[in-house]
């Protein structure tokens, strides 16, 4: 396996570290930085944590770069699971074994607490997008942190972009001993702020409001094993280009805006909290927006190039799906269901149907260079990961952005913050909503 110069500095940098965290920019290649530190590492037993969309990926990554040395194990499949566990338990070891397993499954997976390195030649534990257990309370988060590993990898974009609260989990099994509140009260301002909704209790919200000690953290960071990378610093990759398409807003729209309920397509949809009005309010702006739609396959019927499509709602796909349909168009779909590229790797136009959270992380779609965001997601983390599944090593061309956007909606409001680098729920209890009640 042939790696690019980045990834051979970010490997030397770390060379001495047994545990990482490879916190590069999206496109810059972190599978192939991740698995060669994993082979350099030599530990017998490996586990690798990623996305469920992504567990055919590692596997055949391994498969076709490491064959000679590795033998993988997809722990999602049950049998596959027990001989995992079953070759672990064995007191030596010919190749180095590689389970792989998505967050979801993995803490209802108790037998891999018993993994530990004192037992084996050595114990890997790598975690794809780890900025997927930064809330510690979650189940998952929970049980990653139990494991009993000698060594460490992460791999992630997020600090790039600058969300330095969401780091705690991942500095904590790097081994920096501090406690949470105390991490907060050095790097991050933040005020609490109490907001009531309807019909609800009040509620207390922590509002971030920037970082600190920015440059320290760095450095404390750099010497726990944490090596950065953005884009710009490495490679020059092709021009981004911004297209918004506004449609204007539905009559379903304006009646729900007014009355806070409305009946649509024998759906009844009210609005009974903050919540719930946001939700429906999305929905009316995209997946409920026959305007939309007619954009969609105004835009659709324009160009005979491959388009990644990013949706957020159900209905949303089964709309698009028709759309592609009725154009004749290869269709390829990725959602927490179902993955399945033939369309796309076998053609040139094919539209490719990605719900964000199953597609926004980790997949390499830079075949083509058109992203339509049908509606846009509310974290700002799936907007810019999502951004880069075209924009990365491989690509050519100059990579083109339409923004499908329902006028005097919520949706504006949606993409100038996460244009700030902000969650748009972050804001929630402090919108004015009356705003998008035209």
């Amino acid at each position: 396996m042939k790696l690019y110069k980045h990834q051979v500095e970010a490997l030397e940098r770390t060379r001495n570290f047994n545990r990482v965290a490879y916190y590069h920019d999206m496109g810059l290649g972190k599978t192939f930085t991740g698995s060669e530190k994993l082979i350099q590492l030599n530990a017998a037993v490996n586990l690798v944590v990623c996305q469920k969309s992504k567990i055919n990926d590692w596997l055949q990554h391994f498969q076709q770069y490491y064959n000679d040395t590795v033998i993988t194990y997809d722990l999602t499949n049950k049998q596959e699971f027990e001989q995992f566990i079953a070759e672990t338990k064995q007191p030596y070891f010919q190749f180095l074994y590689v389970g792989i397993i998505n967050y979801d499954l993995v803490y209802r997976r108790p037998e891999l607490l018993k993994l530990t390195g004192a037992k084996y030649a050595g114990f890997t534990l790598m975690l794809d997008e780890s900025s997927l257990i930064q809330n510690e309370k979650t189940k998952r988060a929970k049980f990653v942190m139990k494991l009993k590993y000698d060594n460490l990898i992460l791999l992630s974009g997020t600090p790039t972009s600058g969300r330095y609260e969401r780091l705690y989990s991942q500095l904590k099994m790097l081994g920096y001993e501090i406690r949470k509140t105390a991490f907060f009260d050095m790097y991050v301002q933040s005020h609490i702020e109490t907001f009531g909704g309807w019909n609800a209790p009040a509620v207390k919200v922590k509002v971030i409001d920037g970082y600190k000690n920015v440059e320290h953290l760095k450095r404390k960071m750099r010497r726990l094993g944490c090596d950065f990378l953005k884009t710009n610093e490495v490679i020059d990759l092709p021009q981004q280009q911004f297209i918004p398409v506004r449609v204007p807003i539905s009559k379903d729209y304006r009646k729900f805006g007014k009355s806070k309920i409305v009946e649509v397509e024998g759906v009844k949809l009210k609005g009974e909290n903050v919540l719930t009005e946001m939700l429906y309010l999305r929905q009316l702006a995209g997946a409920y927006s026959t305007e939309k739609l007619q954009a969609f396959t105004d835009l659709l019927n324009s160009t005979d190039d491959g388009l990644i499509v990013f949706y957020s709602f159900d209905i949303e796909l089964e709309k698009l799906k028709q759309a592609a349909t009725d154009a004749e168009r290869p269709i390829s779909i990725i959602n927490g269901s179902e993955k399945d590229l033939i369309a796309y790797n076998d053609n040139n136009n094919a539209v490719v149907l990605v719900q964000y959270q199953a597609g926004a992380m980790g997949l390499n779609l830079q075949k083509y260079n058109k992203i339509v965001y049908y509606t846009p997601p509310l974290s700002t983390e799936l907007y810019e990961q999502s951004k880069k599944r075209i924009h990365r090593i491989g690509q050519s061309e100059t990579c083109f952005y339409y923004q499908l956007i329902c006028k005097n909606s919520i949706e504006p409001d949606i993409y100038k913050t996460l244009e700030m680098r902000r969650n748009y729920t972050d804001d929630l209890f402090k919108q004015n909503y009356t705003q998008y009640f035209v």
